[in-house]
């Protein structure tokens, strides 16, 4: 048998995405292997375009300008003893201490990236190309560990549909291959992936052409063609969060542009002339929150308390279901208040007018948002600045008007100070208070399936927001002119008459921006109504259910596709973002019980149980060796 045609009677598992969520369902069918499935054979099927471990997001092959937007202390793909899962912990090094490996030749790293790996601290923001080779690093070491007998094919090619019947092998067929992989499981790990345009936004792809204009639909941004984006003129840009980060980075320094320091330490931009004007507005008209740039210290909040376990199971026994924002708001409302109330008394205790035993007691008893919780918060914290509001957090130009443009630029640039202070100043310890409440939410709704876009905008306003220093790059390219700030509530209308686009804000009632280029700065949806991969469209028509918010269903429990009439598919499994129970990332933080990593280790033990039980024990064999196929 060649490693690139396994034998017919092996048994098969076929993985269709290769980037991290892949090689944490491979790094978790390693480590439970032994238990489960011994030294049985099994060929492993890695299925993506892509480089293994990167995936086409964190691939290597993208600009060196673009970061990511976490610590590098905080990125692993290895669980530790926090993680709530059957299977065994499998340490293994964070990215900072990877990187640490690498300078001291433990790890190793390719040669065009060794010297950035190696110069990696634990509080810096790794480039995306050094994230792929720590990625990478650790598929290799996946895939080093998975038991002899296991023989991995990667291939380079796009998985097109999956046939075969609920109680029999399943076929799955790759483009350009004329014969299907035969697979007893199919695991689909697939990431971001691109879309159909929604209606709104075909249509002004329509009026685009009509008119000879430039429109840029939502999308990776490393993969857009900028070219249409001409120097000096206006573009109009509708999306403040990370995908704008990365498009003023290529778009600025990307086009030789440059940053200095002047003598008051303030960032200052030298343009190169080739930079467009960016006009950006949004829902919220500011851009995601500064990263926390201190270390947590102290007591952490006891979490989860107001939403748990048994709060979620209380959820899923309701009958007729829940509504999201009546049943589950409200207790995510409480819970992340608790947690900056817990941080604001144990930590900063002269900013209260009460113990912290009373306080939480009345807090327990109170209404998330009714008037004694009110009342309580007011007589215990003196300064408003101090107490939490959710509405006031993702919302924070409502009500807020400009005379004119030139003065919201002002107090737009005003609040990114304030931020940057807030975010750099443990003062404000509440703060990252309420980050760890958040991550513990996430974990605790994955089991809650669909429940619409609010909470990931809101969760991704607060925790998944840029580095300070992209923030303070933003300042100076907004004095400078290349950058300007469009405000909340932005609207964008096409002008047949004028052929150009059209950006309103209710910031400044009555200002109007008019450009010849609009981007949509977003990913996006990961909806498999409109999604472009025919792997998904062929799957929801062949039966596997959809949610309302147009996302695959799967068994909250272990990834299992479900299909219309709610049953599980023995053979089919679907985790990542075009799911109902995506996670938070697939990679986290150490230490915070990913909601991934529980995901992978779930799903890796039923993969394995299954082929267990059906499968003889192996016969006693001479020594064996793994080898990996080509794409074929």
């Amino acid at each position: 048998m060649s490693a690139a045609e396994p034998g017919r009677d092996r048994p098969s598992v076929v993985i269709v995405g290769a980037g991290p969520r892949g090689t944490g369902i491979v790094e978790r069918m390693a480590a439970n292997a032994p238990e489960l499935y011994g030294d049985r054979p099994l060929d492993l099927h890695l299925v993506d375009p892509y480089p293994p471990g990167g995936g086409r997001i964190w691939r290597a092959s993208q600009s060196p300008l673009l970061w990511m937007n976490s610590l590098a202390e905080d990125v692993t793909l290895f669980t530790d003893d926090t993680v709530e899962m059957a299977g065994p912990v499998r340490p293994g090094p964070s990215l900072a201490e990877w990187a640490q490996g690498v300078r001291d030749g433990a790890f190793d790293a390719p040669p065009d990236l060794r010297a950035d790996a190696a110069a990696l601290g634990p509080a810096d923001f790794a480039g995306r190309r050094v994230q792929s080779a720590y990625l990478r690093w650790v598929h290799e070491r996946a895939v080093a560990a998975l038991p002899p007998r296991v023989t991995v094919h990667e291939h380079r090619r796009t998985a097109l549909r999956v046939s075969g019947p609920r109680d029999g092998r399943q076929q799955v067929w790759l483009a350009g291959r004329a014969t299907p992989l035969p697979a007893d499981l199919v695991v689909l790990t697939l990431g971001h992936l691109e879309s159909q345009p929604a209606d709104a936004e075909r249509e002004l792809a329509d009026f685009a052409a009509r008119h000879e204009l430039t429109y840029l639909p939502p999308a990776f941004t490393a993969d857009s063609d900028l070219s249409g984006l001409r120097p000096g003129e206006p573009v109009l840009v509708r999306g403040f969060g990370l995908a704008f980060v990365d498009l003023m980075v290529l778009l600025t320094e990307g086009r030789g542009g440059t940053y200095t320091t002047g003598p008051d330490g303030e960032v200052v931009y030298r343009p190169s002339g080739r930079e467009p004007v960016l006009h950006v507005g949004s829902r919220r008209g500011v851009p995601y929150h500064s990263k926390i740039g201190y270390p947590p210290s102290g007591e952490r909040p006891p979490l989860p308390r107001f939403l748990g376990p048994a709060e979620v199971d209380a959820l899923l026994a309701r009958p007729g279901g829940i509504d999201f924002r009546r049943d589950v708001r409200p207790l995510i409302d409480k819970e992340l208040g608790f947690a900056h109330y817990h941080r604001l008394f144990t930590a900063h205790g002269d900013r209260t007018r009460m113990a912290w035993a009373d306080f939480e007691e009345k807090y327990a008893a109170a209404e998330p948002g009714g008037a004694a919780l009110d009342a309580l918060v007011s007589a215990a914290v003196p300064d408003p600045a101090d107490r939490f509001d959710t509405e006031a957090l993702d919302h924070p130009l409502d009500g807020v008007r400009y005379r004119d443009p030139e003065a919201l630029q002002a107090g737009l640039r005003a609040h990114i100070e304030a931020d940057l202070v807030r975010s750099h100043d443990p003062a404000y310890s509440p703060d990252l208070a309420v980050f760890l409440a958040l991550l513990s939410v996430y974990g605790q709704l994955v089991r809650l399936g669909d429940h619409g876009p609010w909470w990931h905008g809101f969760f991704s306003f607060l925790a998944s927001g840029p580095p300070g220093p992209r923030l303070r790059q933003l300042l100076a390219l907004s004095r400078a002119g290349v950058v300007r700030f469009l405000g909340a509530g932005l609207t964008v209308t096409a002008d047949e008459e004028r052929g150009v686009f059209r950006a309103e804000s209710t910031s400044v009632p009555g200002a109007v921006t008019e450009a010849r280029a609009l981007v949509e700065a977003r990913l996006p949806e990961p909806t498999v109504a409109r999604t472009r991969d025919r792997l998904l469209r062929a799957l929801s028509a062949d039966g596997a259910r959809t949610t309302a918010g147009g996302l695959l269903a799967v068994d909250p429990a272990d990834g299992r596709i479900l299909d219309r009439a709610g049953r599980p598919h023995p053979r089919r499994f679907a985790l990542g973002p075009h799911t109902d129970a995506r996670g938070s990332g697939a990679f986290t933080r150490p230490r915070t019980n990913a909601p991934a990593f529980r995901q992978n280790d779930a799903t890796a033990r039923a993969l394995l149980t299954f082929l267990r039980d059906r499968t003889a024990p192996p016969a006693p064999v001479p020594a064996h060796h793994r080898t990996k196929g080509a794409a074929r």
